[in-house]
């Protein structure tokens, strides 16, 4: 059996599986292309260099371990069609990106770039005074793993949380879930709405004009999901009209984001290069759900962890 690792991992690892798996042949590269496919079983990959064509090229492929959360990336449908499982590494983000949600949001409430602000021009005085976290209502729109946590932590800091998902399934993190049709009529009543939506078919530009318009004037919009849940001119209307207070954006239509647009510039915007999920643990956690998939597989237990259903892309 051939493993291939087309990211970079430690030696330490290397090592490690190298010794408990003996009769597996372990190959790591960073250019895939290079590389010779034919006899490969398995490939674990952060999925952007993998194509329809480095899949026709890799015959005896069966199984592809993704370093990352979103499918996106991956040649689906060349995938299905030769009957390749994928496994994800979902979980991996879930603390980072709660973290990172719960960061702006103090930020912003507590006035923390106000505070940076005035340092840098030597100014006592304060703009307004701060608000609070505490004892608001939050939107959180994709409940999964994230989702959860990000409605765990909010929680903690007495935050009422409103989850919503497809099918309106309940979450243990939420106060009360809703499914999608259903989000228009709580918009009006939330402080806070936090997307955190893969890229489905589904979720594809669910935000429109109208769910920007029917939010409070004071609400902070935040997307960690997926850019192409929303076009970034109907959040620039928004911001511009002052139909909400603030949008923290870390993903985008098109990335990186242009110099050219205006949501570098607009005061009530912050902009996060897609780097919410980042964290000096995330390689660590993904090899981890790697090692125990491939336990099973090598014991013939083809009931993997974070199997994904290629026919929905989650």
């Amino acid at each position: 059996m051939k493993v291939l690792f087309t990211f970079r991992v430690k030696t330490s690892f290397r090592e490690k599986i190298t010794e408990q798996y003996p009769h597996v042949e372990f190959m790591y590269t960073t250019s895939i292309e290079e590389v010779s496919l034919e006899d490969v079983d398995v490939i674990a990959t952060e999925g952007e260099d993998l194509t329809p064509e480095i899949i026709a090229r890799a015959n005896a492929l069966k199984w592809v371990m993704l370093a990352a959360v979103g499918v996106d990336t991956l040649p689906l449908e060349a995938l299905q069609e030769k009957g390749v499982i994928v496994t994800n590494s979902r979980g991996v983000h879930k603390m980072p990106l709660a973290e990172s949600v719960l960061a702006h949001l103090l930020s912003l409430e507590r006035g923390l770039p106000g505070i940076y602000q005035r340092q840098v021009e030597k100014r006592w005085k304060l703009d307004a005074i701060p608000g609070e976290v505490n004892g608001s209502t939050a939107l959180v729109v994709g409940t999964g793993e994230i989702g959860g946590e990000i409605g765990r932590l909010l929680q903690a800091f007495n935050v009422h949380t409103i989850g919503c998902n497809r099918s309106g399934r309940k979450c243990a993190s939420m106060n009360e879930t809703i499914s999608f049709p259903e989000i228009m009529g709580k918009l009006p009543e939330v402080d806070y709405v936090i997307s955190v939506l893969p890229s489905t078919p589904d979720t594809r530009w669910i935000y429109q004009p109208e769910h920007f318009e029917a939010m409070k004037n004071s609400a902070i919009f935040i997307n960690v999901g997926r850019g192409d849940a929303v076009k970034e001119q109907i959040i620039i209307d928004a911001l511009q009209n002052n139909e909400i207070r603030h949008a923290v954006l870390d993903v985008f239509e098109t990335e990186p984001l242009a110099d050219s647009s205006l949501l570098w510039e607009l005061p009530n915007c912050t902009v996060s290069p897609h780097m919410s999920s980042l964290s000096d643990q995330y390689i660590k956690r993904s090899l981890g759900i790697m090692e125990t998939n491939l336990a099973k597989w090598l014991a013939g237990d083809k009931e993997l962890v974070n199997k994904v259903d290629l026919s929905k892309g989650y």
